[in-house]
């Protein structure tokens, strides 16, 4: 763990570094409250910090009351460090944001409890901070395929719907496993597992770092894609189609070959989310009525039906 220890006083500087080094610690050193906020605002600042009340530039008071106004999940443990020892100052270090009080001269002792403690402390947090990101991932994204889940791959197309409104342009694909049933009837729902997993790599593979993938639900998938400038959806879309028809997934069962069918739909100015979606879901159906293996195209500007990838 890292320690910032900002100190105008040489002496007292050098005995709290040497102190904090012998216990394994990796100890910064800043001579003012100035070099100490700059510090405190890095993405990788200390996750620990022992300030001197009285220091040039920018005292330890108002040092703590900046880094608590700091928007971060992982604020810093604050030691302030003096030597008024009456109770108002100590209520009023408190007040401003530190979370413990060490007096001048300080007991070498005293300093590695009250270190342990923030230890302790920042440790919670970080377990706090895993927690509360581990179950906003599981909220958004699908158990099985770790892609979006349905109702954050819809949040992420609304995002791009209100991007589009503003000018940008952006196509959606719905994406359906041809003949599904058959595989986990034939090899068994975890051989079935096996295939969706390893089509969700595939695709995410192929697809450009600006678009989205999710599982819309069973074995249907849904690609938001927005169209940049000099790029060509119909190419991505023909591309995924003719990957996975030629890239046999690897199961339990041996590879298993499969095929997809996808239906795309252009945003216009006039579709609401259930608009949109409705239109790619039609020229999936159509995709599969025609033979699946191949990619439809709902009417969209110039470009009106169809692109047929063949077998």
């Amino acid at each position: 763990m890292r320690i910032l220890i900002a100190d105008d006083d040489c002496t007292s500087r050098a005995v709290l570094a040497a102190v904090l080094q012998k216990n394994g610690f990796e100890v910064l050193q800043t001579t003012n409250g100035a070099e100490a906020w700059q510090l405190l605002q890095q993405p990788q600042a200390p996750a620990l910090a022992i300030l001197d009340w009285v220091m040039p530039e920018l005292d330890g008071l108002e040092l703590v009351r900046r880094v608590r106004a700091l928007a971060t999940d992982r604020p810093p443990y604050l030691i302030m460090l003096t030597s008024r020892c009456a109770k108002v100052d100590v209520i009023a270090g408190l007040d401003a944001g530190a979370n413990d009080y060490l007096t001048k001269p300080f007991d070498s002792g005293e300093l590695r409890a009250r270190v342990a403690v923030g230890r302790r402390m920042i440790e919670l947090q970080e377990a706090l901070v895993r927690s509360k990101e581990l179950l906003a991932h599981q909220a958004t994204h699908d158990a099985l395929t770790g892609l979006y889940n349905r109702r954050a791959i819809l949040a992420r197309l609304q995002d791009e719907m209100a991007r589009a409104q503003r000018g940008a342009a952006l196509a959606i694909g719905s994406c359906d496993i041809d003949h599904f049933k058959r595989i986990n009837d034939s090899y068994g729902h975890q051989t079935g597992d096996e295939v969706l997993c390893g089509l969700a790599r595939l695709l995410t593979e192929q697809l450009r770092p600006f678009d989205s993938l999710g599982r819309f639900g069973g074995e249907e998938f849904l690609i938001v894609a927005p169209i940049k400038n000099g790029t060509c959806h119909v190419a991505l879309f023909d591309r995924l189609c003719r990957q996975v028809a030629n890239t046999p997934i690897v199961t339990r069962n041996g590879p298993l070959a499969l095929t997809l069918s996808i239906g795309v739909a252009c945003y216009r100015p006039t579709d609401d989310l259930d608009q949109l979606l409705a239109r790619a879901d039609a020229a999936l159906y159509r995709a599969k009525e025609q033979g699946r293996n191949r990619v439809i195209y709902a009417a969209c500007g110039e470009m009106d039906e169809a692109t047929l990838i063949k077998s």
